[in-house]
């Protein structure tokens, strides 16, 4: 499928492809290219889907907590294949 923009750079998507993935995108830049990522009409909802109820009774705060503990171990992890990597096993 092409399309094209009109003169205000607006783009037309067909009834079909709006209601198979909603009127709200999310437009990703590369390089070479741009994409249109379909933004749920309920975003807490496509998570819960998602996850199903693996957050049920946990707070925020214990949430938030889990979250910067798991992104500390990954660059850590990260950290360390990298010097790997570059030198050689670290002992």
């Amino acid at each position: 499928m092409s399309v094209e923009t009109d003169p205000h750079g607006r783009i037309y998507l067909s009834a079909e492809l709006r209601e198979k993935f909603g009127e709200k995108f999310h437009v990703v830049e590369y390089d070479d290219r741009i994409e249109l990522i379909p933004i749920d009409e309920d975003p807490l909802r496509a998570v819960r889907d998602e996850i199903g109820d693996a957050l049920e009774g946990k707070s925020t705060d214990e949430l938030r907590e889990t979250a910067l503990e798991r992104a500390r171990n990954e660059a850590e992890s990260d950290l360390e294949r990298g010097t790997e990597d570059s030198e050689g096993p670290v002992e």
